[in-house]
């Protein structure tokens, strides 16, 4: 029997899931993978197995006649993030290169192109500087580019799995910041559906940044192509597991479960598979505390599985505020 066509929404749906399996299977903390290059410090890349029929040649290719690329400074099931120099504006940029599974195809590429403007406009709309700036979505082969900051530091994931879990106090810091872009975000009318420490920068300076809006989506939206396995199981609110809808509360709880990464090292509900990861989430029993101390009650309160009983962003502040 012939397979069936693929549909734009199926094209995305496929990649979505890639990126959920690929945060469970990998054991990571939810960040791009990304190591330092060995020939020269000051570009970033990662190994060369990434290198794919869709990657571009550092260094000679030039995105939309201005945007020549460096290296390849992260990746994930929906796109790689390419370090490249604005040669109009003469500054470096992000490029991120949303990945086409089937290049030739109207329907993938008009499918990529729907997921980046999504994503892009998404972004666009918060108006705060704890999210990360898009500068525009160009296209170079048929395949759609977001053109974003360039952001120094590393995500919390990437902090967490080179130096271990952070202090107390830090991720206190790291909570309040991000509250406010997620109340920025919900005010905005949009819901994150996507907080974890790979998607949480840490930039030089003290600014936290949150990443990656590819899969937001309006508060209420009823779409059921924003069903539960879009996202990363581990910091998943339990509603949309089982296919509800997204909402504040749900930021919120995946806030609860990235602070909890970034202090005790871990994701609260972390098995060695996929199926794992869910049982351990639908059992209510996280991963032992052992260094969140004051943090403890604020995390427990976000990873209430009922989003009714759950702690809310106001009073998140003022425990967080408390601790500090």
């Amino acid at each position: 029997m012939a397979p069936a066509p693929t549909t734009p929404d199926s094209v995305v749906a496929i990649v979505i899931s890639m990126s959920a399996l690929w945060d469970v299977a990998g054991k990571s903390l939810g960040g791009r993978r990304r190591r330092r290059c060995a020939a020269s410090d000051q570009y970033p890349t990662v190994s060369s197995d990434a290198v794919g029929e869709w990657v571009a040649e550092p260094g000679r290719q030039v995105v939309a006649r201005r945007y020549r690329l460096r290296s390849l400074l992260g990746r994930g099931g929906m796109g790689w993030v390419w370090l490249a120099d604005d040669e109009v504006l003469h500054r470096p940029v992000a490029l991120k290169q949303v990945l086409l599974i089937d290049p030739g195809s109207a329907a993938t590429h008009t499918a990529a192109w729907t997921l980046a403007l999504k994503e892009a406009r998404a972004a666009a709309r918060v108006d705060h500087v704890g999210v990360v700036k898009i500068y525009d979505v160009v296209e170079e082969d048929r395949c759609p580019w977001i053109v974003m900051e360039l952001l120094s530091g590393r995500t919390l994931g990437e902090a967490v799995t080179a130096a271990g879990p952070l202090p107390v106090h830090r991720v206190t810091r790291v909570g309040l910041c991000l509250l406010d872009v997620l109340q920025a975000t919900h005010h905005a009318g949009m819901v994150h559906r996507d907080v974890k420490p790979g998607n949480v920068y840490l930039c030089d300076g003290g600014r936290v940044v949150l990443t990656d809006f590819g899969i937001a989506s309006s508060i209420g939206d009823a779409d059921p192509a924003t069903g539960p396995f879009r996202g990363s199981p581990p910091y998943l609110a339990p509603e949309l597991l089982d296919g509800g809808h997204a909402g504040p509360a749900s930021d919120l709880y995946s806030l609860g479960a990235t602070l909890f990464a970034g202090v005790e090292g871990r994701p609260p509900f972390d098995g060695d598979s996929l199926l794992a990861t869910l049982a351990a989430m639908a059992s209510d029993a996280p991963a032992p505390f052992l260094r969140a101390g004051p943090l403890r009650a604020v995390i427990e309160g976000l990873l209430a599985t009922d989003p009714g009983r759950r702690m809310n962003a106001g009073q998140a502040r003022a425990a967080l505020r408390a601790i500090r």
